[in-house]
């Protein structure tokens, strides 16, 4: 993996565009874990918090998920130029210099505890830093190359802004939110595996262990089933422990047949069409989830 890395889409002063600074951060990534950081801050408050403290604390989550995954391409860069899906991020043309982009994400996530510390609390503050090392060292240094169950451990990192919602609202961790937790662990693999699917000859050619490249499609699949139906179970445990209404309930119900009817059709037809689409209904079907704790709280009012 000796590939050198070729300048690409500079301006002609030879600077890298903003848009190369940007897109090194991954936003749609960062935008999935934002989705999950706002509703418990609203159940936390049963109502909206103040207006600053979201700020701050989507601001923060924001970039410090940014530095992470800065950090993550940063740490990749040989292999995603063996990708054609990731070959052209600007770590692996060379288009931004990588001392450049790790110094960078670093500073974000220094940034980024420097304001959830004073505007949410220390402990919101260590647990977003937590995300960060584990996700950069557990689960992209460690697990990624070296086992096809990387994603089912390291998924705890995307997890962690569900944590950091409800104690940047109430300054601890109670019962709630650790469920909210298990449902994003829980999706997490199904919703991974899906892309993995997607993109089997990429992670095989960049030497990634994924499970549909090692066990094969057909177990990837099962999996993905099992997983979907253990995310939509979860789901429904939210609205045993906590204070959520009928609204939430009948959410969760539909919802999680839906996905789990998803998963099922992905197993009969498990092409990379059908693959992609799941990838992406998951991610409706989590922002819907999320969605209906927020608006279960108003209704409750």
């Amino acid at each position: 993996m000796s590939h050198t890395a070729v300048p690409r889409h500079r301006t002609r002063l030879g600077a890298p565009r903003i848009g190369a600074w940007i897109r090194m951060t991954k936003p749609r990534v960062i935008e999935l874990l934002l989705v999950t950081t706002l509703p418990p801050m609203i159940l936390a408050q049963e109502g909206l918090p103040p207006i600053g403290l979201i700020v701050a604390v989507l601001v923060g989550g924001s970039l410090a998920a940014g530095g992470a995954n800065t950090i993550n391409s940063y740490l990749e860069r040989e292999r995603d130029q063996l990708m054609a899906r990731t070959n052209d991020r600007p770590l692996a043309t060379g288009e931004i210099e990588p001392v450049h982009g790790l110094i960078f994400g670093i500073v974000l996530n220094v940034v980024a505890f420097a304001i959830l510390w004073p505007a949410a609390n220390l402990l919101a503050a260590c647990l977003t830093m937590s995300a960060t090392l584990f996700y950069v060292f557990v689960y992209t240094v460690w697990l990624k190359p070296r086992t096809d169950q990387n994603i089912v451990i390291g998924g705890a990192a995307g997890a962690v802004p569900v944590l950091v919602g409800w104690a940047a609202v109430t300054g601890s961790l109670a019962v709630p939110a650790w469920l909210l937790f298990v449902v994003v662990f829980l999706w997490t693999p199904a919703h991974f595996w899906a892309l993995a699917i997607r993109y089997r000859d990429d992670y095989a050619n960049a030497g990634y262990p994924m499970l549909p490249v090692v066990r094969g499609i057909p177990a990837a699949t099962n999996q993905i089933v099992g997983y979907s139906v253990l995310t939509a179970a979860a789901s429904l445990t939210v609205g045993l422990a906590t204070p959520v209404g009928p609204l939430y309930v009948g959410a969760a119900v539909a919802l999680g047949i839906a996905f789990v009817v998803l998963a099922v059709k992905l197993r009969r037809d498990p092409s990379a069409s059908r693959a992609i689409r799941f990838f992406a209904m998951s991610n409706v079907y989590l922002l819907a989830v999320f969605a209906a704790v927020a608006v279960d709280v108003f209704v409750r009012r």
